[in-house]
């Protein structure tokens, strides 16, 4: 029996050409090396299972060879490699360091590879700092970390810094097929997507799998048993909840939640799941954002296809609802409840859009309410089938005739025969009423274009802002007081004010002074013309000591008043 090895270590990469998606770095790296800049302290950072000691221990290889050594000599004694997760106090540090002062016997280069370097203690940093900030000529330090924002940054600010990136499904899946094929391994494309998927840009991770799943289906992976082992919903599933709810079945959409509990699978996952689903039926809805599409060509067509039955509007609100459902879910005393409700909105999104189509019929007609009913429930089933189009231009002009036929509202004399089957056609009967009342004053006002004298606009202006007294309007009557409107040209009032607050205020109620005063004065071409006179404000009082000097002028007792009790006014 052979000794088995992991494909994480049997296709670990030996050259930089062979780094999967991690291109610029190893292009930096090998152009340093070629021009003699390579820095004495690097940082490798990034997530788990991208490359980071790979290209480590690559680099240290790299640096002491240059084609003219013999096959004879091992520079395994010229790379040290310190775990600081196990070896991460200062005892630790303080050998590497005296290591440090040796020169290396055989090449050019001692290099210290320094993994999850986060973990090192405060005391151990600090006594690296010296060391890393002057290291000696022939010695290269290279600290590898998944939490950057751990390391302190005396000792980041020493360091010249890569970030490694996520490696790309695609990346992924194209090395895993690579894989499969030199072992002579059968396999699903949508099953090594799957792979790829799972594995979240971590390229160990989807070597791991891939060796499970190879255990497990016997060297044949299929997309059944891919799904069977991995515990993730089939796209399949998501794909069937989204079709019950465009056809509003409650039903099935429970029945189907249910299903996939039995699975094993919690109604959470099935939610988020849900939710990403409808996240890539809304980047499918535009060619443009198929790049965003993170599917296999198979899955995507049927995306591009599912996302024309619906517009992008009905795919935002039930976002909106599952998002909610997925916020709520762990705060909630009964969580399949949750679901179950937030699934029952889901179907039922079509017909809420529905009720605000619905037509307000009159109550004259000539049909009977059971008539009526059949109608409105004809047009529900008219609206609650997929639209199967393909051409999502001809599908909004179909929208948008219904839009012209939504409102039909007779115009009859007698608006008290309108009659509605919703409560959003009470509310237009009122603002039709509303409207009718303002036409009438609008009416009434026409065609009358009356002479009127001064003194009867004099008044009109002094009644008006009477009213508003007894009315509690106490600002604009005080600004109405404020001078006496002046009449000019037969129909334009000319009226002063001290400054541009009082002016604001009374350009809002403008238009219910004219009308009053066009109705009042029989003419319809009166015009109010405000003005604001910067002197007229000194003859307004407003500090106390302006206020005692006016009351003092008219009555001359009030300062024999204060000098008797001395009063500081």
């Amino acid at each position: 029996m052979n000794d088995f090895v992991v494909s994480a270590l049997k296709y670990r990469p030996n050259t930089f050409e062979n780094v999967i998606g991690q291109n610029s770095i190893t292009k930096t790296l090998e152009n340093a090396i070629k021009q003699n800049q390579l820095p004495q302290a690097l940082l490798f950072c990034g997530p788990r299972g991208v490359g980071k000691t790979t290209c480590a221990r690559i680099l240290a290889k790299k640096i002491n060879t240059n084609g003219t050594e013999n096959k004879s000599d091992d520079f395994s004694y010229n790379i040290f490699e310190l775990d600081a997760a196990s070896n991460n106090g200062v005892d630790d540090i303080r050998n590497l360091i005296d290591q440090v002062r040796i020169p290396p016997q055989t090449g050019k280069y001692k290099v210290y590879i320094i993994d999850e370097v986060h973990m090192l203690s405060g005391q151990a940093f600090n006594a690296f700092l010296k060391t890393l900030e002057e290291p000696p000529t022939y010695a290269i330090f290279i600290l590898a970390t998944t939490e950057k924002h751990k390391v302190i940054p005396t000792i980041l600010s020493r360091c010249q810094i890569y970030d490694f990136k996520k490696i790309s499904t695609n990346e992924i899946q194209t090395y895993l097929e690579k894989i499969a094929k030199s072992e002579k391994i059968k396999y699903d494309d949508e099953a090594i997507f799957l792979i790829a998927k799972k594995s979240d840009g971590a390229l160990r991770d989807a070597l791991s799998i891939f060796d499970r799943l190879v255990n497990y289906t016997e060297r044949n992976i299929t997309k059944e048993l891919a799904y069977e082992n991995l515990n993730v919903l089939d796209f399949e599933i998501y794909f069937k909840a989204y079709e019950h709810i465009i056809n509003n079945d409650i039903t099935k959409i429970l029945l189907l939640l249910n299903l996939v509990i039995e699975k094993g699978f919690d109604a959470q996952h099935f939610i988020d799941g849900f939710s990403s689903h409808l996240r890539d039926l809304m980047v499918s809805k535009n060619s443009q954002t198929h790049v965003l599409l993170e599917q296999n060509s198979s899955i995507s067509k049927k995306y591009i296809e599912q996302s024309k039955i619906k517009d992008l509007d009905f795919i935002l609100k039930a976002i909106d609802l599952s998002e909610d459902c997925s916020f709520r879910y762990k705060t909630s005393k009964n969580q399949r409840l949750l679901v179950e409700i937030c699934l029952m909105k889901l179907c039922s999104i079509s017909q809420i859009e529905l009720k605000k189509k619905i037509k307000i019929i009159p109550s004259n007609s000539t049909k009977n309410n059971k008539d009526l009913i059949k109608e409105e429930n004809n047009i529900v089933k008219k609206e609650t089938l997929p639209n199967k189009k393909n051409n999502i231009e001809e599908e909004e002009e179909e929208e948008e005739e219904e839009e012209e036929e939504e409102i039909d509202i007779p115009k009859t004399k007698n608006d008290k025969l309108i009659s509605g089957l919703s409560i959003s056609s009470l509310k237009i009967k009122k603002n039709i009423e509303k409207n009718k009342e303002k036409e009438k004053e609008l009416i009434n006002i026409k065609d009358q274009n009356k002479e009127f004298s001064e003194e009867d606009l004099i008044k009109l202006w002094i009644k008006y802002y009477s009213n508003l007294l007894d009315k509690g309007e106490k600002n604009l009557a005080s600004i109405l007081q404020i001078d006496q409107p002046m009449l000019k040209n037969k129909h334009e009032i000319h009226f002063t004010l001290s400054n541009n607050t009082n002016k604001l205020e009374l350009e809002k109620n403008k238009n219910k002074l004219l009308v009053y005063l066009k109705e009042k004065l029989n003419n319809n071409l009166i015009e109010l013309i405000i003005h604001v006179n910067k002197e007229k404000e000194k003859e307004f009082v407003y500090s106390t000591t302006e206020k005692f000097e006016k009351l003092k002028s008219i009555n001359p007792s009030i300062e024999k008043i204060r000098k008797e009790f001395k009063l500081g006014l």
